[in-house]
């Protein structure tokens, strides 16, 4: 049946109903998209000239102290956005009423908080009441993806914080275990295309997991198989000896086998190679259309006329980092990342 003759069929009243709920809709979509372009690089040129060289410096001296932290900061930002926008309610700790959003299973293991509570108070010293806790977790990922020899790009600000941290809005994040259909669902109720989970999920190109994640593909993937088919066979006993049955499930290992400290595309490489290591990330190349999106980053002539993994993943963290942003009234400015004002 064609459009036409589908829509032919309505009353007057019923197009007339149709018009209005579009029109709803329109002015929707329009208001999403004003509150995104009202962010803009170099927001705070004028307001608080340092800002971005405050959070940098900061990330830089969490980093020398401890390696680690440049991972658990991009995963903080993903975190933060992914469940009801950057607006930093993850960050919220006060008062610890075992309710509050970082309280969620599915935040468990998050850490750099510290970071962001330090970038922002050397931030409210020079500038007080001006730098969000949701501009500091954005420019404190893309730092730490530069410090990891990733690449350099423009943060768009002037996101405002959040008054609303809730348990239950973190129900519905991504999980590891997920089938890829339903990634790929909660990324485009996200706004995010397929391109956009397959270049998030390359974030982690530096990091770690615990063996907790990891198990269920090596011991009881399925009543078919023991272990996850998809697995390389060479590789399978190199996770099992990392993570043995009946192990210690806190135990972490890279998720990048071979290049776990360095920001680069051999995540991607891995995934085709059968060489992923949680299950989410083996997905991305079971699917035709997250395959293409992979392989396309390794032609014949990738470097010289293929996409740019680098390019391409700064945008994705640029798109990802607009996902419901408060902006002017729509949020506060809080004096700490920690409480509400």
């Amino acid at each position: 049946m064609s459009t036409l003759s589908l829509f032919s069929n309505f009353s007057s009243n019923s197009k007339a109903m149709s018009w209005a709920i579009a029109l709803v809709l329109g002015l929707f979509i329009s208001l999403i998209s004003i509150s995104t372009a009202q962010l803009q690089v170099g927001f705070y040129q004028n307001s608080c000239p340092n800002a971005e060289s405050i959070v940098t410096s900061v990330v830089r001296q969490a980093t020398l102290s401890d390696p680690t932290i440049p991972a658990a900061l991009l995963r903080l930002h993903f975190h933060d956005c992914i469940v009801q926008g950057c607006e930093g309610s993850i960050l919220i700790r006060s008062p610890a009423t075992g309710n509050l959003e970082k309280d969620s299973p599915n935040h468990a293991g998050l850490r750099g908080l510290e970071v962001i509570d330090s970038a922002k108070a050397q931030l409210e010293s020079q500038c007080p009441g001006t730098v969000s806790c949701a501009d500091i977790v954005a420019l404190a990922a893309r730092d730490s993806i530069t410090m990891t020899q990733g690449p350099q790009y423009d943060v768009p600000t002037g996101r405002r914080d959040g008054r609303v941290s809730n348990i239950a809005d973190a129900n519905n994040m991504p999980q590891v275990r997920e089938p890829i259909n339903v990634l790929r669902s909660k990324f485009a109720a996200k706004g995010l295309s397929d391109k956009d989970l397959v270049l998030l999920s390359a974030a982690h190109t530096i990091g770690t997991t615990a063996c907790f994640f990891v198990e269920n593909r090596l011991y009881s993937f399925s009543t078919n198989s023991q272990s996850d088919p998809s697995i390389d066979p060479g590789f399978l006993p190199e996770l099992q000896a990392q993570c043995p049955q009946n192990g210690n499930v806190n135990v972490r290992i890279p998720l990048d086998r071979g290049s776990g400290n360095t920001f680069d595309k051999q995540i991607l490489s891995n995934i085709r190679s059968g060489f992923a290591v949680i299950e989410s990330d083996a997905a991305l190349y079971q699917d035709e259309s997250t395959k293409a999106i992979v392989d396309s980053y390794f032609g014949l002539f990738g470097d010289l006329f293929g996409p740019s993994f680098e390019e391409d993943f700064a945008a994705s963290m640029v798109k990802m980092g607009s996902i419901g942003v408060r902006t002017r009234s729509d949020g506060e400015i809080r004096r700490v990342c920690s409480a509400f004002n």
